[in-house]
């Protein structure tokens, strides 16, 4: 038998370490967040105004607030474009802290386990079709302008952007943020929104569940033991809607939170409040 080894590359920056920030680019365009990558940012614009970032147009609701994401290994260098309905153009530089992530190298691990049954992949195909899908539903809402908070009580066991290198390849970076807890431990909505899925068995992730928050932005949690809610039903913060399981491909029970904008995947830490 392959003796199976672990080496440590890099250490992970701490998102707590991060300051949340706000920006005031003009008089009256504003962005708040973490000005990182894997960050969600909140705007501020006119309600009259056109955003642009890099040149692809941004949904801005009725008051003028907008959201855009950055993904974990998003360039560090942007522009946020401002038309007002006068003609007036803005061009705003935003500039992203580079972070470093949690790398691991493991030997030795058996080829069943990092070359998966066709059948199975062709599963897990048809699962992230139904998440894809699920996403691309659209509201206006702008729930992502809440404090989040954390949707389950329990120990941190896993980081946005880890990642392993199996016999030397690598794997797909961890998007998520994971809570571990016994099965049954609640798991609460982090902010307001709409369920979107809920399926209880996906190949990968287990008992899947979506919640959209608006303009693109959705919460993702996954290896739930149970579902309480269902697609459809419209959700408030703190409200009850899971039970934290180790379904899937799962070595144990935890909950693994994870968040879009749109086919951005942000880090859902640089938005709860620290932890002691």
């Amino acid at each position: 038998m392959k003796k199976i080894t672990f080496s440590l590359l890099l250490l992970f920056v701490c998102p707590a370490l991060l300051a949340q920030q706000i920006h005031q680019l003009s008089d009256t365009v504003s962005l708040k967040g973490t000005f990182t990558q894997g960050a969600l940012l909140i705007g501020q614009a006119k309600a009259s105004d056109s955003v642009f970032l890099n040149d692809k147009p941004v949904a801005i609701a009725d008051d003028g607030l907008f959201v855009i994401g950055f993904g974990r290994d998003a360039e560090l260098n942007h522009q946020l474009h401002v038309k007002s309905v006068s003609g007036e153009a803005n061009t705003f530089p935003l500039t992203l802290e580079k972070r470093k992530y949690n790398i691991q190298r493991v030997t030795g691990i058996s080829k069943k386990i990092t070359q998966p049954n066709p059948e199975n992949v062709k599963r897990a195909r048809l699962d992230a079709k139904q998440v894809r899908a699920a996403r691309k539903l659209w509201s206006d809402d702008t729930h992502f302008n809440q404090q989040f908070i954390w949707p389950a009580k329990g120990r941190m066991s896993g980081v946005y952007g880890s990642q392993r290198f199996y016999n030397g390849k690598p794997g797909r970076p961890h998007y998520g943020l994971d809570v571990a807890a016994p099965t049954g431990t609640a798991v609460i909505a982090p902010a307001d929104g709409v369920v979107r899925l809920f399926v209880p068995d996906m190949f990968y992730s287990g008992g899947t569940l979506i919640i959209d928050h608006g303009m693109g932005v959705s919460s993702t949690f996954l290896h739930l033991s149970a579902g309480l809610v269902k697609a459809g039903d419209v959700v408030k913060q703190g409200q009850l809607i899971a039970k934290i399981g180790s379904t899937g491909r799962s070595t144990g029970p935890h909950l693994d939170w994870r968040m879009n904008w749109l086919n951005q995947r942000v880090d859902p830490q640089l938005l709860v409040p620290a932890r002691k």
